[in-house]
């Protein structure tokens, strides 16, 4: 079934991404080839839709992926059969105060969600740290022997 807003599934959206924490994203190498990898976002439901927050390496294998295609296709399956994709494009944001923000977030959100991304040498000053926002353009909750749910931006 297709809905037409997003706050139509933004409780349902959150409630299930924040409760499974880790999810897959893939992204394309330069030869468009796919490639998996497990990351940890923290996502923000506003008015228009739902932002994604991972903090992450600026100089990886990913960032290299996402200079030559900005698109990434994301996961979660904690329960097999009612998985979450979404269709996001990615972006690196290197406004201090938003890393700032983003930093703070992660560090006042309870466990398991919230963590603290400097023990993995990401700080909001570091030029080595990323953070990538991910704009969802298409969101899926899928229910194999329910009712299936997509949401998608207007074009």
């Amino acid at each position: 079934m297709r809905v037409s807003a997003f706050n139509e599934i933004a409780e349902a959206f959150i409630t299930i991404v924040h409760s499974e924490v880790w999810c897959n994203i893939a992204t394309t190498d330069t030869q468009n080839r796919p490639r998996s990898r497990v990351l940890h976002p923290i996502w923000e439901n506003h008015a228009e839709g739902t932002v994604g927050w991972v903090t992450t390496g600026r100089n990886t294998v990913k960032a290299t992926h996402l200079a030559h295609n900005p698109n990434v296709s994301v996961c979660y399956m904690k329960d097999p059969l009612k998985p979450v994709y979404i269709d996001c494009l990615a972006e690196w944001v290197d406004v201090p105060e938003e890393k700032q923000r983003i930093l703070d977030l992660f560090l006042t959100v309870p466990p398991p969600l919230g963590y603290d991304p400097r023990k993995f040498l990401w700080f909001a000053d570091n030029a080595e740290s990323g953070l990538l926002k991910l704009t969802p353009w298409r969101i899926e909750l899928a229910d194999l022997f329910g009712e299936t749910q997509v949401w998608q931006a207007s074009s």
